[in-house]
């Protein structure tokens, strides 16, 4: 136990020390090292310091006695006029240090260096250093002075002391605490209590009271009475050196009466909840709200509800008063009030209902099979439970039990099955609910699929040396098509056209031996991938099948007619060569020209008179 202590002192010390800036560090000098603070240590008068310390020393000295030092800044080295503690001469110790300072570990093998120093003044404060005696290995006496030295600085004495106190009540026996501050002070101080009433001087308390001192604490035990509400007790700790320090606490004399909530307990989501929990009771009682966890309801044990919620203590009328803005769903259940005075507590609780609905959650898979069943399930959490329909975007229309779709319809929930959907089936499907005076809505786009598929219209042909492809594939979503033919050829050309929900490609490219040409044609789309291996037809141009000899009686035909113009122009040319000389003033007179029958290319030569 006596460890113990020390050890909670030198953590405390430490502790402070880590506060006011103090670091520990090790300082080395010819194989002796000590582990003293760097910074200063700050301790109140009346109180106790410790200096924490630990040093080793070289390996041709065994350490014996310790010899701690307070010098003054001026000095450079620390004589025998500033011993506050020798291990093994009490008699060098300056008297004002005697019994005041103590080792941690008197064992010095331990080379733990650790001083206490307790009933402290102000003049304590300075800088304190370490020798260490001992022996060498050839059992010469020795010993070593460590360079660095600790501060401590003392300033006056600003702790209280603690003083606890219950709630009381009208002749129910009591019992007040009073703490002396600080860990440790060296001697035992000295612990009385006083009181005053409304206009009185302080005085001893009298009466059926019953004081004990024990090491740094005192207790009072009393029966409180009417007459010593709002009275005022306290507690003075007396140290050495008239050091002391006090606290004053007030006397109140509890009585409870009328205790009721009031407020609205149903509410929207986002408006605000106001309660209100009074209890008339002398001194104000501490009132708390809580709200009861779902789980450890379970065991019949409630949890404080952190979460926006507060705790009250009015000290005019003990009044609590809860409330949460902007409330949620989760805000509805039980709220418990709770009102403590004395060993009593006193309860009343009240159910609040949060009026909400949350947007629609749609479940069910929106993208389906031709042929399969769309099936969709529309939810809305809510309270009071909503009323939900669904309808389809561009349709007002409610969409009911019928033929072609099944709508299990009640509050809270609706479920939409339409049997054996086709792509036309594809679209927007809105589920609205209707919660009191608001409408909330949410929708689904359901696309319905249809597998790839290679139309029987596909297939290839060749005429000469060219080779004429067509794949015409459908599916939705629309398919893409794809030749592995033309892995193997560098100069194709590709056309492709779209409709609704058909693709046509076709591929044109030059194959010199088709016989050994395998032609497939690849549809895929998201649902999956088709293939076939398209059949090739030939093709024989109209030429190929008569020869070049069909073509011989047109050019014949051809070359006669030319012959015969010919002869047509020359035998014109005569005749207007040789023609009938007349006079001008004849009246028959005639001219040539040249006509073109109907009936034959060539051409006919007519004599007209000239008028």
């Amino acid at each position: 136990m006596f460890v113990l202590i020390w050890a909670t002192l030198l953590f405390s010390v430490r502790g402070n020390n880590a506060v006011t800036g103090a670091a520990v560090k090790e300082h080395c000098d010819n194989g002796f090292c000590i582990t003293l603070s760097e910074g200063e240590i700050t301790a109140e008068a009346g109180l106790c310091v410790v200096i924490p310390c630990s040093f080793t020393t070289a390996s041709d000295f065994r350490p014996k006695h310790m010899v701690w030092y307070k010098c003054e800044p001026s000095k450079r080295r620390c004589g025998n006029s500033d011993v506050i503690l020798h291990t093994n001469n009490n008699n060098k110790v300056q008297s004002g240090f005697i019994g005041r300072v103590s080792l941690l570990e008197p064992d010095v093998s331990l080379r733990n260096c650790s001083i206490i120093i307790n009933d402290l003044t102000e003049s304590d404060s300075g800088l304190y250093q370490l020798r260490v005696n001992g022996l060498l290995y050839d059992y010469h006496e020795s010993g070593f002075t460590f360079s660095p030295r600790a501060t401590v600085s003392v300033k006056g004495l600003t702790q209280k002391p603690t003083v606890m106190i219950p709630p009381l009540t009208e002749g129910q026996q009591t019992t007040l605490t009073c703490t002396a501050p600080g860990l440790c002070s060296g001697s035992d101080p000295n612990i009385t209590w006083t009181w005053r009433g409304a206009g009185e001087k302080d005085s001893h308390i009298t009466g059926n009271i019953t004081a004990v001192t024990q090491r740094h604490s005192s207790t009072l035990t009393f029966n409180p009475s009417v007459e010593q509400n709002g009275t005022d007790v306290t507690c003075k700790v007396s140290f050495t050196n008239s050091i002391t320090t006090e606290e004053t606490v007030t006397l109140n004399v509890t009585y409870v009466k009328e205790f009721r909530i009031t407020g609205n307990t149903s509410v929207k989501e986002g408006e605000t909840l106001n309660l209100t929990c009074s209890v008339e009771s002398f001194p104000p009682s501490l009132i708390t709200w809580t709200k009861p966890s779902e789980t450890n309801m379970q065991n019949g044990t409630e949890t404080n509800w952190q979460n926006n919620t507060e705790t009250f203590m009015q000290r005019e009328r003990g009044i609590g008063t809860f409330s949460i803005s902007n409330v949620t769903t989760e805000d509805s259940g039980r709220y418990i009030c709770r009102a403590e005075y004395l060993n009593q507590t006193l309860v009343e609780n009240v159910d609040v209902k949060v009026k909400y609905v949350r947007k629609p959650l749609v479940t069910g898979d929106t993208t389906v099979e031709e042929g399969d069943a769309l099936n969709l399930t529309c939810r809305v959490e809510s309270f009071p439970p909503s009323h939900i329909t669904w309808t389809v975007l561009g349709s007002n229309t409610k969409l009911d039990n019928g033929l072609d779709t099944d709508l299990q319809n009640h509050t809270g929930s609706a479920t939409l099955v339409i049997p054996n959907v086709t792509t036309e089936d594809s679209g927007r499907y809105i589920c609205t609910a209707q919660h009191l005076d608001r409408t909330v809505t949410t929708y689904a786009d359901v696309t319905v699929t249809r597998f790839s598929k290679i139309l029987n219209n596909s297939g290839c042909e060749v005429q000469s040396e060219v080779l004429t492809c067509v794949c015409i594939s459908e599916g939705f979503p629309l398919p893409t098509i794809n030749w592995p033919l033309l892995k193997n050829h560098t100069e194709y050309s590709v056309i492709t056209t779209v409709s609704n929900h058909t693709v046509s490609s076709t591929v044109t490219l030059t194959v010199k031996d088709h016989s050994n040409t395998s032609v497939e044609c690849v549809s895929s789309n998201e649902n999956g991938e088709a293939k076939e291996n398209l059949k090739i037809r030939m093709t024989i141009l109209e030429k190929d099948q008569h020869g070049p000899s069909a073509e011989l009686p047109w050019i014949i035909v051809a070359v006669v007619a030319l012959i015969v113009n010919v002869i047509c122009i020359i035998l014109l040319m005569f005749c207007w060569n040789t023609r009938k000389k007349v006079k001008p003033n004849q009246e028959d007179r005639t001219y040539m020209s040249l006509r073109k029958t109907d009936q034959s290319p060539e051409y006919d030569v007519i004599a007209r008179p000239l008028n």
